[in-house]
Protein backbone atom coordinates (compact mmCIF):
# COMPACT_ATOMS: atom_id res chain seq x y z
CA UNK A 1 0.00 0.00 0.00
CA UNK A 2 1.92 3.67 -1.17
CA UNK A 3 2.74 5.45 1.72
CA UNK A 4 1.15 9.25 1.64
CA UNK A 5 3.62 11.95 0.13
CA UNK A 6 6.14 13.94 1.60
CA UNK A 7 4.74 17.05 3.25
CA UNK A 8 6.73 18.97 5.89
CA UNK A 9 10.46 20.32 4.66
CA UNK A 10 11.84 20.51 7.64
CA UNK A 11 10.06 23.69 9.14
CA UNK A 12 7.25 24.12 7.35
CA UNK A 13 4.23 21.56 6.31
CA UNK A 14 2.92 22.14 2.66
CA UNK A 15 0.30 20.54 0.59
CA UNK A 16 2.46 17.98 -1.67
CA UNK A 17 1.72 18.60 -5.64
CA UNK A 18 -0.99 20.74 -5.37
CA UNK A 19 -0.80 24.65 -4.98
CA UNK A 20 -0.31 26.35 -1.82
CA UNK A 21 -2.32 28.62 0.21
CA UNK A 22 -2.41 32.31 -0.52
CA UNK A 23 -0.06 34.83 0.87
CA UNK A 24 -1.24 37.86 2.95
CA UNK A 25 -0.72 40.59 0.17
CA UNK A 26 -3.75 38.13 -2.09
CA UNK A 27 -5.60 38.63 1.20
CA UNK A 28 -5.48 42.13 0.89
CA UNK A 29 -6.11 42.16 -2.66
CA UNK A 30 -8.97 39.74 -2.26
CA UNK A 31 -10.51 42.19 0.63
CA UNK A 32 -10.04 45.47 -1.11
CA UNK A 33 -10.91 44.56 -4.65
CA UNK A 34 -14.14 42.72 -4.33
CA UNK A 35 -17.14 42.52 -1.69
CA UNK A 36 -19.49 39.32 -0.37
CA UNK A 37 -22.70 38.60 -0.96
CA UNK A 38 -24.91 39.85 1.89
CA UNK A 39 -25.82 37.74 4.62
CA UNK A 40 -27.61 38.34 8.03
CA UNK A 41 -28.58 35.91 11.12
CA UNK A 42 -30.82 33.78 10.12
CA UNK A 43 -32.91 32.50 13.65
CA UNK A 44 -34.02 29.51 11.72
CA UNK A 45 -32.60 27.00 14.10
CA UNK A 46 -34.90 24.29 15.99
CA UNK A 47 -32.25 22.99 18.51
CA UNK A 48 -32.13 19.03 18.65
CA UNK A 49 -31.39 16.76 21.63
CA UNK A 50 -29.30 13.55 20.28
CA UNK A 51 -29.79 10.77 22.38
CA UNK A 52 -26.80 9.56 24.64
CA UNK A 53 -25.38 7.13 22.03
CA UNK A 54 -26.38 4.80 19.13
CA UNK A 55 -25.21 1.43 17.72
CA UNK A 56 -25.44 2.43 14.05
CA UNK A 57 -24.26 5.43 12.56
CA UNK A 58 -26.20 8.00 13.36
CA UNK A 59 -24.85 11.66 12.34
CA UNK A 60 -26.11 15.10 13.29
CA UNK A 61 -24.91 18.17 12.18
CA UNK A 62 -24.48 21.00 14.81
CA UNK A 63 -23.25 24.03 12.89
CA UNK A 64 -20.29 24.44 10.52
CA UNK A 65 -17.70 21.73 10.69
CA UNK A 66 -18.87 20.14 14.24
CA UNK A 67 -20.84 17.18 13.79
CA UNK A 68 -21.93 14.85 16.73
CA UNK A 69 -20.94 11.31 14.74
CA UNK A 70 -22.94 8.47 17.18
CA UNK A 71 -21.66 5.02 16.44
CA UNK A 72 -21.24 1.74 18.11
CA UNK A 73 -21.56 3.49 21.55
CA UNK A 74 -19.07 6.13 21.44
CA UNK A 75 -20.05 9.94 20.61
CA UNK A 76 -17.48 11.56 18.54
CA UNK A 77 -17.67 15.53 17.64
CA UNK A 78 -15.63 17.29 15.19
CA UNK A 79 -13.90 20.60 15.34
CA UNK A 80 -16.58 21.98 18.02
CA UNK A 81 -17.67 25.41 18.11
CA UNK A 82 -19.96 27.13 20.07
CA UNK A 83 -18.29 30.19 20.07
CA UNK A 84 -20.32 33.59 19.21
CA UNK A 85 -17.18 34.53 16.56
CA UNK A 86 -14.58 32.45 14.71
CA UNK A 87 -12.06 34.65 15.53
CA UNK A 88 -9.25 34.88 18.68
CA UNK A 89 -11.42 38.31 19.92
CA UNK A 90 -14.86 38.15 20.46
CA UNK A 91 -15.56 42.04 18.89
CA UNK A 92 -14.28 41.26 15.82
CA UNK A 93 -13.90 38.45 13.32
CA UNK A 94 -16.55 36.43 11.39
CA UNK A 95 -19.68 36.50 13.64
CA UNK A 96 -21.77 33.79 13.81
CA UNK A 97 -25.22 33.63 11.64
CA UNK A 98 -27.00 31.09 13.04
CA UNK A 99 -27.45 28.86 16.29
CA UNK A 100 -25.96 25.90 17.15
CA UNK A 101 -28.09 23.26 16.15
CA UNK A 102 -27.99 21.41 19.64
CA UNK A 103 -27.67 23.57 22.88
CA UNK A 104 -24.62 22.53 24.90
CA UNK A 105 -26.62 21.82 27.88
CA UNK A 106 -28.00 18.88 25.61
CA UNK A 107 -25.08 17.47 23.75
CA UNK A 108 -24.95 13.84 25.38
CA UNK A 109 -21.02 12.86 26.67
CA UNK A 110 -18.63 12.77 24.47
CA UNK A 111 -15.65 10.37 24.11
CA UNK A 112 -13.75 11.80 21.25
CA UNK A 113 -12.80 15.57 19.62
CA UNK A 114 -11.30 15.09 16.42
CA UNK A 115 -9.26 18.70 15.17
CA UNK A 116 -8.40 18.93 11.85
CA UNK A 117 -5.78 21.98 11.94
CA UNK A 118 -5.52 25.83 14.08
CA UNK A 119 -7.86 28.35 12.46
CA UNK A 120 -10.59 29.66 14.69
CA UNK A 121 -13.22 28.04 12.96
CA UNK A 122 -12.20 24.59 13.68
CA UNK A 123 -9.96 24.98 16.79
CA UNK A 124 -12.64 27.26 19.40
CA UNK A 125 -10.19 26.83 22.68
CA UNK A 126 -13.17 28.15 24.51
CA UNK A 127 -15.53 25.19 23.60
CA UNK A 128 -12.65 23.45 24.12
CA UNK A 129 -11.97 24.06 27.52
CA UNK A 130 -15.32 23.50 28.17
CA UNK A 131 -15.48 20.31 26.21
CA UNK A 132 -12.50 19.16 28.43
CA UNK A 133 -13.63 20.01 31.88
CA UNK A 134 -17.01 18.65 31.07
CA UNK A 135 -16.33 15.35 30.02
CA UNK A 136 -12.24 14.80 29.50
CA UNK A 137 -12.53 12.97 26.17
CA UNK A 138 -9.67 12.14 23.99
CA UNK A 139 -8.46 15.14 21.73
CA UNK A 140 -7.03 14.11 18.11
CA UNK A 141 -5.10 16.72 16.69
CA UNK A 142 -2.24 16.79 13.95
CA UNK A 143 1.24 17.27 14.18
CA UNK A 144 1.95 20.23 16.32
CA UNK A 145 -0.95 21.16 17.61
CA UNK A 146 -0.74 19.19 21.03
CA UNK A 147 1.77 22.22 22.66
CA UNK A 148 -1.67 24.57 21.89
CA UNK A 149 -4.32 22.84 23.75
CA UNK A 150 -2.06 21.34 26.38
CA UNK A 151 -1.09 25.05 26.79
CA UNK A 152 -4.63 26.07 27.67
CA UNK A 153 -5.59 23.24 30.38
CA UNK A 154 -6.63 20.49 27.86
CA UNK A 155 -5.24 16.95 28.34
CA UNK A 156 -5.42 13.62 27.16
CA UNK A 157 -4.27 15.06 23.85
CA UNK A 158 -3.16 12.80 20.78
CA UNK A 159 -0.60 14.29 18.13
CA UNK A 160 -1.27 12.18 14.20
CA UNK A 161 0.51 12.64 10.64
CA UNK A 162 -0.85 11.83 7.44
CA UNK A 163 -0.60 7.72 7.85
CA UNK A 164 -0.85 7.70 11.37
CA UNK A 165 -3.33 5.32 13.00
CA UNK A 166 -4.95 5.45 16.37
CA UNK A 167 -6.80 1.72 17.28
CA UNK A 168 -9.54 2.20 20.25
CA UNK A 169 -11.82 -0.37 21.47
CA UNK A 170 -14.63 0.10 18.88
CA UNK A 171 -12.99 2.11 16.30
CA UNK A 172 -9.67 2.99 14.61
CA UNK A 173 -9.32 6.48 13.54
CA UNK A 174 -6.76 7.32 10.77
CA UNK A 175 -5.51 10.68 10.13
CA UNK A 176 -5.43 11.33 6.13
CA UNK A 177 -4.29 13.96 4.26
CA UNK A 178 -5.97 17.20 3.20
CA UNK A 179 -5.29 20.44 0.75
CA UNK A 180 -5.12 23.29 2.79
CA UNK A 181 -2.41 25.40 5.43
CA UNK A 182 -2.51 26.46 9.07
CA UNK A 183 -1.92 29.81 11.05
CA UNK A 184 -3.52 31.14 14.17
CA UNK A 185 -1.27 34.87 13.89
CA UNK A 186 0.94 36.46 11.33
CA UNK A 187 4.42 34.26 12.09
CA UNK A 188 3.26 30.49 12.57
CA UNK A 189 1.91 29.83 9.23
CA UNK A 190 2.31 26.31 8.26
CA UNK A 191 4.01 25.36 11.47
CA UNK A 192 1.51 22.53 12.29
CA UNK A 193 -0.24 20.36 10.14
CA UNK A 194 -3.62 20.16 8.87
CA UNK A 195 -5.77 16.64 7.90
CA UNK A 196 -8.90 14.89 7.42
CA UNK A 197 -10.05 11.46 9.54
CA UNK A 198 -11.04 8.40 8.48
CA UNK A 199 -13.04 6.10 11.27
CA UNK A 200 -12.80 2.52 10.78
CA UNK A 201 -15.74 1.81 12.33
CA UNK A 202 -18.06 -2.02 13.11
CA UNK A 203 -20.92 -0.49 10.66
CA UNK A 204 -18.17 0.64 7.67
CA UNK A 205 -15.81 3.63 6.91
CA UNK A 206 -16.49 7.25 7.81
CA UNK A 207 -14.34 10.37 6.28
CA UNK A 208 -14.36 13.42 7.83
CA UNK A 209 -12.94 15.69 4.94
CA UNK A 210 -12.19 19.05 7.29
CA UNK A 211 -11.19 21.87 5.46
CA UNK A 212 -10.16 21.18 2.03
CA UNK A 213 -9.13 22.19 -1.71
CA UNK A 214 -10.26 19.25 -4.20
CA UNK A 215 -6.95 17.16 -5.10
CA UNK A 216 -5.58 13.77 -5.66
CA UNK A 217 -5.93 13.02 -1.96
CA UNK A 218 -9.67 11.60 -2.68
CA UNK A 219 -8.60 9.28 -5.31
CA UNK A 220 -5.77 8.12 -2.50
CA UNK A 221 -8.31 7.76 0.48
CA UNK A 222 -10.18 5.40 -1.70
CA UNK A 223 -7.53 3.58 -2.41
CA UNK A 224 -6.15 2.97 0.97
CA UNK A 225 -9.59 2.53 2.92
CA UNK A 226 -12.10 1.68 0.24
CA UNK A 227 -15.41 4.06 -0.36
CA UNK A 228 -16.66 5.52 2.46
CA UNK A 229 -20.09 4.26 3.99
CA UNK A 230 -20.32 8.02 5.26
CA UNK A 231 -18.23 11.27 3.53
CA UNK A 232 -18.38 14.75 5.54
CA UNK A 233 -17.42 17.21 2.99
CA UNK A 234 -17.11 20.87 2.66
CA UNK A 235 -19.02 22.90 -0.01
CA UNK A 236 -18.70 26.44 1.58
CA UNK A 237 -15.80 29.34 1.50
CA UNK A 238 -14.79 29.01 -2.14
CA UNK A 239 -15.61 33.14 -3.00
CA UNK A 240 -13.57 34.48 -4.89
CA UNK A 241 -11.67 31.39 -6.73
CA UNK A 242 -8.68 32.92 -7.61
CA UNK A 243 -8.00 33.18 -3.97
CA UNK A 244 -9.93 30.24 -2.16
CA UNK A 245 -9.53 27.49 -4.47
CA UNK A 246 -6.46 26.08 -2.91
CA UNK A 247 -8.00 25.50 0.42
CA UNK A 248 -11.80 24.67 -0.13
CA UNK A 249 -13.78 23.59 -2.79
CA UNK A 250 -16.88 24.77 -4.26
CA UNK A 251 -20.29 22.40 -4.34
CA UNK A 252 -19.65 21.08 -7.71
CA UNK A 253 -16.14 19.82 -6.55
CA UNK A 254 -17.51 18.33 -3.75
CA UNK A 255 -19.71 16.33 -5.62
CA UNK A 256 -16.55 15.38 -8.20
CA UNK A 257 -14.93 14.28 -4.80
CA UNK A 258 -18.32 12.38 -3.68
CA UNK A 259 -18.43 10.72 -7.18
CA UNK A 260 -14.39 10.02 -6.58
CA UNK A 261 -14.64 8.64 -3.58
CA UNK A 262 -17.79 7.05 -4.01
CA UNK A 263 -19.52 7.54 -1.42
CA UNK A 264 -22.64 5.59 -0.14
CA UNK A 265 -23.69 8.48 1.49
CA UNK A 266 -22.27 12.28 1.67
CA UNK A 267 -22.99 15.08 3.38
CA UNK A 268 -22.22 18.92 3.19
CA UNK A 269 -20.25 20.43 5.89
CA UNK A 270 -18.88 23.78 5.93
CA UNK A 271 -21.75 26.14 5.22
CA UNK A 272 -24.45 27.90 6.70
CA UNK A 273 -23.31 28.99 10.15
CA UNK A 274 -20.43 31.61 9.75
CA UNK A 275 -20.11 33.60 6.15
CA UNK A 276 -16.13 33.07 5.80
CA UNK A 277 -15.57 33.98 2.49
CA UNK A 278 -17.38 36.26 -0.49
CA UNK A 279 -20.12 33.41 -1.18
CA UNK A 280 -23.39 34.29 1.02
CA UNK A 281 -24.93 32.68 4.00
CA UNK A 282 -26.99 29.47 2.57
CA UNK A 283 -25.59 30.26 -1.24
CA UNK A 284 -23.47 27.01 -1.17
CA UNK A 285 -26.43 24.74 -0.08
CA UNK A 286 -28.53 26.32 -3.53
CA UNK A 287 -25.64 25.39 -5.89
CA UNK A 288 -25.20 22.31 -4.32
CA UNK A 289 -28.74 21.32 -4.48
CA UNK A 290 -28.63 21.83 -8.41
CA UNK A 291 -25.63 19.83 -8.53
CA UNK A 292 -25.74 16.81 -6.25
CA UNK A 293 -26.52 13.42 -7.20
CA UNK A 294 -30.03 12.68 -6.59
CA UNK A 295 -30.41 11.53 -2.84
CA UNK A 296 -26.75 10.53 -1.88
CA UNK A 297 -25.18 14.22 -1.23
CA UNK A 298 -27.22 15.68 1.49
CA UNK A 299 -27.41 18.46 3.33
CA UNK A 300 -28.82 19.01 6.77
CA UNK A 301 -29.89 21.92 8.97
CA UNK A 302 -28.40 22.75 12.13
CA UNK A 303 -29.23 20.29 14.58
CA UNK A 304 -30.55 17.40 11.74
CA UNK A 305 -30.17 14.30 11.82
CA UNK A 306 -29.25 11.59 9.82
CA UNK A 307 -29.22 7.41 10.81
CA UNK A 308 -27.90 5.10 8.42
CA UNK A 309 -29.51 1.67 8.11
CA UNK A 310 -27.43 -1.42 8.93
Amino acid sequence: MAEFPKHFDGQRFFNPGAPQARGPFDALKWKLKTRPEPSHFMDDVQPSRPPADSSQIRVTLINHSTVLLQQAGLNILTDPIWSERASPLQWIGPKRLRHPGVRWDDLPRIDIALISHNHYDHLDLATLRLLAKRDSPRFIVPLGLARLLEKNGISRVQELDWGDSLPLERTTIHSVPAMHFSARGPFDRNRTLWCGYVLDTPSGIVYFAADTGFGEHFAQIRQRFGPPRLALLPIGAYEPRWFMGAIHMAPEQAVQAHRILNAQTSIAIHHGTFQMADDGLDTPKKILAACAPGDSFLTLDNGESLTLAP
